[in-house]
């Protein structure tokens, strides 16, 4: 693996003086040569978390799922949540063959199952593209000429970076908004399977009660397994496959960790915003974040109601509930996180000190005297148009029937040069029809044309309003929209033969066609692509006000900051801590197996196995699974580590660089990371090691796997 030792000048800027604060920060592969982890516990050379020139820990790390694994194995062996393997289990499982109730385990490689529509992604290589990126774009390149150029040279350089390697995919990065573009080149895996995961009652125990809570007692892990060609190259699957060969695969620790142990991950968390400004603080906490809750919460609760007595209709929707359950209760974390610390308030007094700052020097003030308050005006702006934004983008993804008639519309403008592909495109959208149910997307679309009802007048979506006559009443406007919606669902887009005729249509017979719902995605797609430009103009204008931003604070504070979260891999490090979330309350940091069987109630989400009773029962099980002071199986550990969404799957490591536990969740009050960090409520959640492995015996029989991670319990 080749990567830089040092970086160009730009991002050298930004790090040149970093300070390490006690446990906080996701550190960029640039950084972690410069951390001091001797004197925080670390017992093995730097350089063995990552080498530029040789083999580390990193290169057992990859995406997976949209979340982080780890390879365990020299024969491919992932270990990741089971949240991440929950939508592969969710598409092989029927209701007569319930693999995500029952769980599955493969005890040969032969009948590993593939997990559809999964890619392994290994970090190989990075360089910094700032200048490349940014070359010829000055403060006065206009805001969306700026926003542009930027997307399209990150696009370009991208490609040009993977060339025709098939085994290959980039990104550029932006690591500082306006400033500092790292283009990372990754290893794909196309042949994913399914190894062992565990049934629900333990993969999802505690369900959405316990999400986001401590103390908690989940088994959320899953075995998967990384397939490429006889040839070691990339490869669709194929029974010939063999197991890819990682350069590195972690070591598992079975005796696990104690409070207070040095701990460290290395993963991929998704995005943070501890840079931003109190106006987009204001606009997350009184738009963005309540909306989509508000939302969210009514398609959970219709959903799960439509499938109360139908299994088949639970499993074509299980991967939307779990997604929005877990979206709106982080966000209504999020929402109590930023009211109790007062974050906007506080952030504003930053703001206050650091124009105070500005303004005291006349050089500084020249540059920087308006940064502030252009980039208020902005949030401000967005603040009165969100509501609308969100209606349209969200009406699209919560509605398959929506989705797929403007995936219909798309495949129509593609090319016909390419007619094998169009082909193909078309059956994937034929087999996406055997997933719409028509009365639950009537009724779904039926409840956004009443949340477009209640848009105040010149935020209104006009493609909604030809539909439901400018309805300001939710009763009018449901009993227009139905009246409508009994029509469109008549339109030929909803049958094969239908779908595979619009795809094929002469674009300018396409674009007369008399389709209801047809006309109203491509009326609505028309109205979002009219937004665009002031879109392109705020993306442009903030891309160069928070670079000049950064400037002023770094100057202010004497110092440099650790860019945001980017789903670019990252390490952070802590201990197995706990915590005081309320007056009167702390929370040790190691859960058992007694816990897990004192939920029990027999009824979802708190259904222990009769297997698993019976074994803490009669305490019939290998003694060295438990933990000395516990004097109990550990299930879950609670650490200070700075995670976010994305760090889903990532290896728990202790001092020697093995394996302790997997990552997967973050107490209540650190939903709140993704704005700030702090020592006091940041607690990240993950399934003990020792756990996994009793489990994977015990219950799923899967002795082999113990065998193939080299654990002799």
């Amino acid at each position: 693996m080749k990567y830089l030792r040092f970086l160009p000048l730009p991002i050298l800027i930004i790090v040149a003086t970093l300070t390490i604060t006690a446990d906080e920060g996701m550190y960029p592969l640039s950084e972690i040569g410069k951390l001091d982890l001797a004197s925080k516990g670390l017992e093995i050379d730097i350089e063995e978390i990552y080498n530029p020139d040789g083999v580390s820990l990193v290169d057992a790390i990859c995406e997976v799922g949209r979340g982080t694994g780890e390879f365990v194995s020299p024969d491919g062996l992932i270990l990741t949540n089971h949240h991440i393997a929950f939508s592969a289990v969710v598409s092989a499982s029927t209701a007569e063959r319930d693999y995500l109730k029952e769980g599955f385990v493969a005890p040969t490689k032969a009948e590993e199952l593939p997990a559809e529509g999964y890619v392994c992604r290994i970090n190989e290589d990075y360089r910094d593209v700032s200048d490349e990126i940014l070359e010829g774009i000055t403060r006065d390149t206009p805001p969306a000429e700026r926003n542009k150029l930027i997307r399209e040279r990150m696009r370009t350089l991208a490609e040009k970076e993977r060339g025709d390697r098939e085994n290959i995919t980039c990104e550029v990065s932006e690591m500082f908004p306006g400033k500092t573009y790292v283009l990372f080149t990754y290893r794909l895996i196309l042949d994913v399977r399914m190894v062992y995961v565990p049934p629900l009652a333990i993969g999802e125990f505690g369900g959405e009660f316990d999400n986001w809570i401590w103390p908690r007692h989940t088994g959320d892990f899953s075995f998967l397994r990384a397939y490429v060609a006889p040839d070691g190259s990339t490869a669709p699957y194929s029974k010939d496959n063999v197991p890819f060969k990682p350069k590195k695969h972690l070591e598992v620790n079975p005796k696990g960790v104690s409070e207070d142990d040095f701990v460290m991950i290395l993963g991929y968390p998704g995005r943070t915003y501890r840079h931003k400004t109190s106006h987009f603080l204001e606009l997350q906490e009184e738009r963005y974040l309540s909306y989509i809750a508000e939302i969210f919460d009514w398609l959970i609760d219709y959903l799960e109601e439509a499938g109360e007595e139908d299994r088949e209709l639970q499993l074509r929707y299980a991967n939307d509930i779990k997604s929005y359950a877990n979206v709106t209760k982080n966000f209504k974390g999020k929402m109590q996180g930023l009211r109790r610390l007062d974050l906007v308030e506080k952030r504003m007094a930053e703001e206050r000190e650091l124009q105070e700052y500005i303004n005291s020097d006349s050089e500084l003030r020249q540059k920087y005297s308006g940064v502030l308050k252009e980039i208020d005006e902005l949030y401000d702006r967005q603040m009165e148009t969100i509501k609308t934004e969100l209606t349209s983008r969200l009406l699209m993804r919560a509605s398959r029937a929506s989705g797929l008639a403007g995936m219909a519309i798309r495949t129509n403008a593609m090319s016909n040069d390419d007619a094998q592909r169009k082909e193909r495109v078309v059956k994937s959208l034929q087999a996406q029809l055997q997933e719409i149910e028509t009365d639950v997307e009537k009724d779904i679309l039926a409840y956004f044309f009443t949340l477009a009802a209640e848009l105040p007048e010149g935020q209104r979506i006009d493609a909604i309003d030809k539909i439901i006559g400018n309805a300001t009443d939710a009763d009018e406007a449901e009993k227009q929209a139905y009246a409508w919606l009994d029509g469109a669902f008549k339109s030929p887009v909803f049958t094969e033969s239908g779908l595979a005729s619009y795809a094929m249509m002469p674009s300018d017979e396409f674009a007369g066609l008399d389709d209801p719902m047809i006309t109203f995605i491509r009326d609505l797609q028309k109205e979002w692509d009219a937004g665009e430009t002031a879109r392109e103009e705020r993306s442009g204008t903030l891309n160069r006000l928070e670079a000049e931003l950064l400037d002023a604070k770094m100057a202010w504070k004497k110092a440099s900051f650790i860019p945001d979260a980017n789903s670019t891999l990252r390490l952070t490090y802590g201990y197995v801590r706990g915590y005081s979330p309320s007056d009167a309350t702390y929370y040790s940091p190691l859960t058992s197996l007694r816990g897990v069987v004192e939920k029990h109630t027999g009824e979802r989400p708190f259904i222990v196995p009769e297997k698993l009773r019976e074994l803490y029962r009669t305490k019939n099980y290998n003694k060295e699974f438990e933990d000395e002071e516990l004097e109990d199986v550990p299930v879950a550990l609670l650490y200070n580590m700075d995670t976010t969404g994305g760090n889903s799957g990532s290896p728990i490591m202790d001092a020697y660089g093995r394996l302790v536990g997997v990552n997967f969740d973050r107490a209540y009050e650190a939903t709140i990371n993704d704005y700030e960090w702090s020592e006091s409520y940041s607690r990240s959640i993950g399934v003990d090691i020792r756990y996994v492995l009793f489990i994977a015996k015990y219950l799923g029989g899967a002795d082999f796997l113990l065998e193939e991670l080299g654990v002799n319990m």
